[in-house]
């Protein structure tokens, strides 16, 4: 008998599990206790491995670390390489069921934000904080899958299941064209039943919360013309120049455009009598002087929105105010949109999904967790499958400083949410299809 397998034992002895727990479930709660360890030392192997979304031989070698955990679970594991969108590609690993239950798709991500030429490249553990980059997003949420899977496979419940994840390896910069960049992800969405993405867990007043809803994330990008002349003639017969122009329109974007749970920002303005963005679009390079009418002027930001409906109703609406009311000595006012994440809009499917998480919660006797308000998460990679299937959002770690130098994943979450998910998802899994 292994040292796991008798702490096991000794820890179904020694620490009664909730009452509404069945055994296999009483099984999962001590295997993810028992094996916290084994998924630290995972977890700190994948932070060491610098894995910026760049960083193309640094994703697969993480890549490489998450299918040998996987490969003796009996799943099938696949590398798609994906050079021609810039990025390393993606891993797929797939374990096969019953034909007439549920098949479940686990969403994360294998790359971080965080380049070699980043000073913030190591693991350190502070008490109950693992400090590192990518600790949480997203190594710990795939931590998390791992965890949950072993525990399943302990259980028994693994036997049976339909399964499949998908870990890209550019959700923090997806690659070009992005039909291609998420191909695989969209065709596992429409195989599946359910998807669950292992993002951190969001929590709000130290509470645990749930995520039925993502909001998109789109560029716009406003270009105006204008005369250009003596500055002496401004607001006369040379008009107002280009500038007064793009003040306008984005003046009005703030006061008429503002609804639930919709927000639109202005990154980046540039005016004068030349005004140039460069390739990636986020600098820009512009001249003028004082004396002279701009005749160019160039804003660019985002647009976020719930559903497919309000981005169509927004855009329609800044349609109409570029194009409305052009101050005098305009020549051509005109906006242009950018696809980037779509919404995860929230639905009865993934409420009832939620529905059955606080299930699991009751039976561990630990809170209900409420609906997240949406305008409180970022886009993600399980937008692109939310219009074919149900999902859930949030089921890795807890964490703070996400995306900066003070990135720290929350530790005892990491086995409280690997127990969450792999109940969850041994109750899901045994539902006919």
């Amino acid at each position: 008998m292994s040292r796991v397998t008798m702490t096991i034992a000794a820890l179904l002895i020694a620490s009664p599990a909730a009452a509404k727990l069945t055994p296999s479930e009483q099984r999962i709660q001590v295997t993810v206790a028992a094996e916290q360890g084994r998924t630290l030392a995972l977890l700190e192997r994948m932070v060491n491995q610098n894995s910026g979304t760049q960083n193309i031989a640094g994703v697969e070698a993480v890549a490489r670390l998450v299918r040998a955990e996987l490969e003796p679970l009996g799943f099938a594991v696949r590398w798609i390489p994906l050079a021609e969108t810039g990025r390393a590609g993606h891993l797929i690993a797939t374990r096969k069921g019953r034909p007439d239950r549920k098949r479940l798709l686990l969403i994360g991500h294998l790359d971080t934000v965080f380049e070699p030429d980043s000073p913030f490249q190591r693991w350190t553990r502070e008490g109950d904080k693992g400090h590192g980059p990518g600790a949480a997003d997203n190594k710990g949420g795939i931590a998390v899958v791992v965890a949950a899977l072993r525990a399943m496979e302990a259980a028994g419940t693994l036997k049976g299941a339909n399964i499949q994840v998908v870990l890209t390896g550019d959700e923090e910069d997806a690659g070009s064209p992005q039909a291609l960049a998420r191909r695989d992800l969209i065709a596992a969405g429409k195989r599946a039943d359910v998807a669950l993405d292992f993002e951190g867990l969001a929590r709000d007043d130290g509470r645990d919360m749930g995520s039925i809803a993502r909001r998109s994330s789109g560029d716009w990008l406003l270009t105006v013309t204008a005369r250009s002349a003596h500055s002496s003639g401004v607001f006369g017969a040379s008009g107002h120049g280009a500038i007064y122009e793009l003040t306008r329109i984005i003046d009005a974007f703030r006061r008429e455009l503002p609804e639930d749970k919709l927000t639109f920002n202005v990154g980046l303005i540039a005016g004068g009598t030349s005004a140039v963005l460069d390739a990636g679009k986020v600098r820009a390079e512009a001249t003028g002087k004082p004396n002279i009418i701009p005749p160019v002027a160039i804003a660019r930001g985002d647009l976020r929105a719930l559903s497919p409906e309000q981005i169509d109703r927004v855009q329609g609406r800044m349609r109409a105010i570029v194009a409305q009311n052009s101050l005098p000595g305009t020549l051509k006012a005109e906006i242009q949109f950018e696809d980037g994440y779509p919404p995860m809009a929230p639905t009865a499917g993934n409420m009832a999904l939620l529905a059955k998480l606080n299930g699991v919660n009751a039976d561990l006797g630990l809170p209900e967790m409420p609906p997240l308000d949406p305008v409180k998460r970022g886009a993600g990679d399980i937008s692109f499958v939310a219009r074919d299937v149900d999902g859930l959002v949030g089921l890795g770690p807890a964490s703070s400083g996400d995306h900066t130098p003070e990135e720290r994943v929350d530790i005892p979450s990491i086995e409280r949410q690997a127990t969450r998910a792999a109940i969850l998802m041994s109750r899901v899994a045994r539902e006919k299809r």
